[in-house]
């Protein structure tokens, strides 16, 4: 498992868009092109806020697609030890009952980290703390189908209350912190055909970016 060079930080690159917009898909896809030996992965997702203290149903009730929902202290402090080279065990998190279950496999400093996030760019300390932001754009009846798709597979959702957590909640959020997020992007792709073409434009940009570091650091040295 390689490590960045000594005295050189992994490359942070920030992949953000709305809920079923393609960002696991990406990120995996950027994985493989990169070279998966040099790729980490991190998802903002593990970051939510430990919710067991609140009773099923009022946990059920709140709102998950704004800022608050997530720990951004630990989140924080996750990038800052990634971009100092240490390993970090983000949470685990459990979508069905909105609780941490413990944590995870510890994500290693590699030369690249992809970390994946609906409001990444949001936040504007976040921002600073990354090398490189993209944002997925997606129409708005394919995040939906996304989003149905997968909370009624992996999460056990109904398509009843898949939709009406939509409409209260994930859409609102969207149009007032999501979308706007584009702004900040380095990066915007749209996202509504196949994910390879996407993949190869990201990698060219990230390998790019990481040529440029090295060669201000060489001229630097």
């Amino acid at each position: 498992m390689p490590a960045p060079p000594p005295g050189e930080p992994p490359l942070l690159v920030g992949i953000a868009g709305g809920s079923g917009s393609g960002k696991t898909t990406l990120s995996r896809a950027l994985a493989a092109a990169l070279d998966p030996a040099r790729v980490a992965l991190l998802s903002h997702d593990a970051y939510y806020r430990d919710r067991s203290a609140l009773a099923p149903a009022a946990r059920a009730a709140l709102d998950y697609d704004v800022p608050d929902a997530f720990d951004q202290p630990l989140f924080l402090a996750h990038l800052t030890a990634l971009r100092a080279g240490a390993a970090v065990e983000p949470p685990s998190y459990c979508f069905v009952t909105h609780r941490r279950v413990g944590v995870s496999s510890a994500v290693a400093p590699r030369p690249i980290v992809l970390i994946e996030g609906i409001l990444l760019l949001c936040d504007p300390v976040v921002r600073a703390a990354l090398d490189l932001g993209i944002f997925l754009r997606a129409p708005e009846r394919l995040r939906l189908q996304r989003r149905i798709e997968r909370d009624t597979l992996e999460r056990g959702r109904t398509v009843e209350s898949v939709l009406a957590q939509f409409r209260a909640t994930v859409r609102p959020a969207h149009a007032q912190w999501v979308e706007p997020s584009q702004e900040r992007a380095d990066l915007v792709l749209s996202t509504a055909g196949p994910i390879e073409p996407l993949a190869e434009i990201a990698a060219r940009v990230i390998t790019d970016r990481l040529a440029r570091r090295a060669a201000f650091r060489r001229g630097a040295a």
